[in-house]
């Protein structure tokens, strides 16, 4: 298995591919519980976090707007009571690049 989360997102410029099917494919195992979704033609990664309440829930949020500083690359975050939804994808490409997939990654490991 790929340990995505030890990874650092590399600068995207704009023009780069986005990831195919293929490849999200054989990247999606390696962060389970993350589902791919489209959003106005956009493909996302997107996982749901329970908390026992908002607090928590509140602290989970700062500590994914403090990766998302240091690793420059940042997520929808909708911060509820006892639940966040994360969506990432890469806004550059329009789309999935392996830099989502290293985010997830060290977001589920977050939550641990």
């Amino acid at each position: 298995m790929i340990n995505l989360a030890a990874g650092k997102c590399m600068a995207c410029r704009g023009g780069e591919p986005t990831l195919t099917d293929a490849e999200i494919e054989d990247l999606l195992p390696h962060v389970p519980g993350w589902q791919v979704k489209e959003v106005n033609g956009m493909k996302r990664l997107e996982k749901v976090f329970k908390f026992k309440n908002f607090l928590q829930a509140l602290e989970f949020t700062n500590k994914v707007g403090a990766i998302a500083e240091e690793e420059d690359h940042h997520p929808l975050i909708i911060t509820e009571w006892g639940r966040v939804t994360l969506q990432w994808w890469t806004h550059k490409i329009g789309g999935l690049h392996k830099n989502d997939f290293i985010m997830a990654a060290k977001t589920d490991e977050m939550y641990q």
